[in-house]
């Protein structure tokens, strides 16, 4: 059972970084405005984001892969920690956009991003 459950989660990973990917490029307006300025061009950093997800994704169904796509996750949700930071900066609101308590920003970087680094680490020698 615990060995089901164990795979059931890594197909899980990759199904959460495949349609955040794809999630890039149908829903780029949600993404684009939780990008701080001082990045630069943020329609480029969106597509580059959706495109590192779909690519991770898929290198961790490839056994050979699986190890460099963990570690690939976890720079890109290391390099995402900007977007969380200027999320609590702004006060949990987009202009015509997302709007959400301050609190959760601040769960989404302490707690959310944390387990989402430990989920991926899990996975890399599956």
């Amino acid at each position: 059972m615990q060995s089901k459950i164990y795979k059931a989660g890594f197909y899980l990973l990759v199904i959460f970084y495949g349609v955040g990917g794809f999630n890039h490029f149908i829903n780029p307006e949600f993404y684009i405005p939780l990008i701080p300025d001082y990045l630069g061009d943020k329609i480029l950093i969106n597509t580059l984001a959706g495109l590192a997800e779909l690519i991770l994704a898929g290198g961790l169904l490839i056994r050979k892969t699986r190890k460099l796509s963990v570690y690939g996750i976890l720079l890109m949700l290391i390099a995402f920690i900007p977007s969380h930071v200027y999320f609590i900066q702004i006060g949990g609101c987009v202009p015509d956009g997302l709007c959400a308590p301050a609190w959760v920003g601040w769960v989404r970087l302490v707690i959310i991003h944390p387990l989402l680094m430990l989920w991926a680490w899990i996975y890399r020698d599956f």
